[in-house]
């Protein structure tokens, strides 16, 4: 296991070269002075449990979060910040959910709860990927976590599960024989990048938003629109 401190130096060097001063300010001051990357490498594909749990080092005793890249969220405030608040207030791990249609369970983290308030639910059970008639319910979890350390303590004594992987679902069903886990019905928007279609929805949508290219954007596509309705006259 590596652990590395993050510094661009061939592409800073490059810019530098270049005379590329701006974009060369922007490269090194885009994390802010009291925040440092990691990057920790997993050596197998061994599943989101295994992956989490080789950041255990960098992590060491503290909660954190886990943000899974093709699952972008949209909210305001952004998504984790709501989900550190409900943890900053019960101090227990908090899973961002939604409800998705009953045959796409077996794409997800499927959770049973109570519920606690209109957008939280007391997790009473979880499973990995279940098949659509035996999901306990169509509330999924949704690659957004704010987990406390002791997950890393189940994990370590976890064996293979769904598709011989060591999945993080499971490290959350044991950690939740000794600790609340609650679900977060998140508000905002999320964008499935896992899918051909889930991530040119999720372009379309951050391109058309963008402060610097939003407005052209806007205009290309009304061109290609006022294309498609000239081809349909002829």
């Amino acid at each position: 296991m590596k652990i590395i401190l993050i510094k661009a130096y061939e592409l800073e060097s490059e810019l530098e070269r270049r005379g590329k001063t701006e974009m060369l300010q922007y490269v090194r001051n885009l994390l802010p002075d009291d925040m440092k990357c990691v990057y920790i490498r997993q050596s197998e594909a061994l599943g989101l449990g295994h992956a989490v749990l080789c950041a255990q080092p960098a992590v060491g005793d503290e909660p954190f979060a886990v943000l899974l890249a093709d699952d972008l969220l949209e909210g305001d405030p952004v998504v984790i910040r709501q989900m550190v608040d409900v943890y900053e207030y019960y101090k227990c791990s908090v899973l961002g959910v939604q409800q998705v249609p009953r045959e796409d369970t077996r794409s997800y983290g499927i959770v049973a709860s109570q519920p606690i308030r209109d957008d939280l639910e007391a997790v009473q059970f979880i499973v990995e990927k279940p098949d659509p008639e035996e999901a306990p319910s169509t509330m999924a979890v949704v690659g957004r976590y704010v987990l406390t350390p002791r997950i890393f303590h189940h994990l370590i004594r976890l064996g293979k599960g769904t598709g011989s992987e060591i999945q993080l679902t499971d490290g959350i069903a044991a950690l939740m024989q000794e600790e609340q886990v609650l679900a977060y019905r998140y508000k905002g928007q999320r964008y499935d990048c896992g899918s051909k279609i889930g991530y040119l929805e999720a372009t379309l949508a951050m391109a058309r938003k963008h402060p610097e290219v939003g407005a052209q954007f806007e205009q290309l596509l009304q061109s290609f629109q006022h294309q498609g309705n000239s081809e349909e006259r002829q």
